[in-house]
């Protein structure tokens, strides 16, 4: 396993202290090695939908119809 120094603020320290006292994680590198997993999948999710979005082609849609449809949807709780 590659090993990495890492310096991060004491109210980071703190948090990533208690996160590893409430039982969720064993120790500090469990719990990095969780947020960095987390982020890869994020990252993937992200290129992967805007490969999706290029090759669906332009919308025939106007911008405020799409604004619209995405503040009902909000107000909704679709979102």
């Amino acid at each position: 396993m590659a090993k990495l120094n890492v310096s991060v603020s004491e109210p980071l320290q703190g948090w990533i202290e208690d996160r590893v006292r409430s039982g969720e994680f064993a120790n500090a590198n469990d719990y990095v090695d969780d947020l960095i997993r987390n982020d890869r999948a994020r990252h993937k999710a992200l290129v992967e939908a805007l490969i999706e979005a290029e090759n669906s082609g332009v919308s025939q849609r106007l911008v405020e119809d799409i604004i619209a449809d995405a503040k009902a949807k909000m107000r909704n709780g679709a979102v």
